[in-house]
């Protein structure tokens, strides 16, 4: 069982920047792929980034490539998220999630997920 809680978001001007974290609870948090996604209000839940157990591989959506930045620390048990850049788009609320992770864009096989952190990017 992991516990996953959100924290970091906020309201910032477009361009700026904001570094999202997710602090999981549990002795297994290693040997899990984690994930980021986001929610925008009236649209579907979708994948943002992920990374693997060991932290060697990342993916992101081509929407965020090259401005986002997921990162993990297994001795702290958290997943960050650095988001540059930002665009009124990136507005959401934004979900990591814990799980085999494979493939990685794929909601189902993330098992765990956290409460969420509302990000909102103003013009």
């Amino acid at each position: 069982q992991v516990q996953l809680v959100e924290s970091g978001g906020g309201l910032v001007q477009a361009g700026g920047s904001l570094r999202l974290s997710c602090a999981a609870s549990g002795r297994t948090f290693s040997r899990y792929a984690m994930g980021w996604f986001r929610q925008a209000p009236g649209k579907e839940r979708e994948f943002v980034a992920a990374i693997n157990w060991s932290g060697t591989n990342t993916y992101y959506a081509d929407s965020v490539k090259g401005r986002f930045t997921i990162s993990r620390d297994n001795a702290k048990n958290a997943v960050y998220l650095q988001m540059n850049s930002l665009k009124p788009e990136d507005t959401a609320v934004y979900y990591c999630a814990a799980g085999d992770g494979s493939p990685y864009y794929r909601q189902r096989e993330y098992d765990y997920w956290g409460q969420g952190t509302q990000v909102t990017v103003s013009s």
